[in-house]
């Protein structure tokens, strides 16, 4: 049987991490207007979003392939 944890976990643990570094995005203007100075490396931040993007795409690329193959193979028997 086709087994959709894994890559549903990495979806999951992409869109935390998404969600961690739209966080710090966003806190950034008001940390810096209370500190006085840039708190977050918004460049190294944004690389963070696209590996992040880039991780969760491709666990929804291996969901739709087992999809497509158990349907193919549900096909195939009947």
């Amino acid at each position: 049987m086709i087994d959709f944890n894994t890559p549903l976990q990495g979806m999951r643990a992409a869109d935390a991490r998404l969600d961690g570094t739209a966080s710090r995005i966003a806190r950034e203007p008001l940390q810096t207007a209370a500190q006085g100075f840039d708190s977050v490396d918004l460049s190294s931040e944004m690389v963070n979003l696209i590996k992040e993007r880039n991780d969760f795409e491709a666990n929804v690329k291996v969901v739709q392939t087992q999809d497509e193959m158990l349907r193919g193979t549900l096909r195939l028997i009947g």
